[in-house]
């Protein structure tokens, strides 16, 4: 488990076990997460088919109890984006990227009360996700994953496609005035818990 520059994010690369018949590997393990000091409770199994450009996301749930995920990438690739949308974290405001792609078989985990978006970045990408909670739409939030003042370094050369909710998302400004962002102290107890 290798934290990433957001507290609670970490990417795991897993060991990949190769012979004439193929390939095998593990690509998720709740012992490694216990170790990173994070729990994980399996409620949902998500898969998602992309065509290049496709843009999903900054996703995020209210805390508690929020979202915790675990994604990896099974076929194609993907720019992932971890967004810091926790008020008062010394990293507010700030990302990480890592690609994941069906090569490297990368896997990222996102605590809960963290923002999520990625891009694919071929076609038919196909991205599975397992998640702590199951979703609730009630509860269920966005930040336009375009917005400037996060700057996000998605690829050149490959338009973005979002959907009309995702379009529609307010700004991450935007969504601290309406009140909809976790806070980081909230989500610190959370982890505790």
């Amino acid at each position: 488990m290798d934290p990433l520059s957001i507290e609670g994010a970490y990417a795991f690369t897993p060991r990949v076990h190769g012979d004439d018949r193929g390939s095998f590997h593990e690509w998720f393990r709740t012992d490694l997460l216990d170790q990173a000091g994070h729990s994980f409770s399996l409620a949902q199994a998500n898969c998602s088919v992309s065509s290049r450009g496709t843009l999903r996301g900054i996703h995020f749930a209210d805390v508690p109890p929020s979202q915790a995920k675990w994604v990896t990438c099974v076929r194609g690739a993907i720019l992932d984006a971890v967004v810091d949308i926790r008020v008062g974290s010394p990293t507010f405001g700030k990302y990480d990227a890592v690609r994941l792609d069906a090569e490297n078989r990368r896997c990222l985990y996102i605590a809960e009360g963290l923002g999520h978006s990625f891009m694919a970045l071929t076609d038919d990408t196909t991205v599975i996700y397992l998640c702590s909670e199951p979703y609730a739409p009630a509860r269920e939030h966005g930040v336009h994953p375009l917005d400037p003042d996060l700057g996000i370094a998605w690829p050149e050369g490959v338009e973005p496609v979002l959907s009309p909710k995702d379009a529609a998302a307010p700004s991450l400004a935007e969504a601290e005035k309406a009140g909809l962002l976790p806070s980081y102290q909230d989500c610190l107890d959370f982890y505790a818990s």
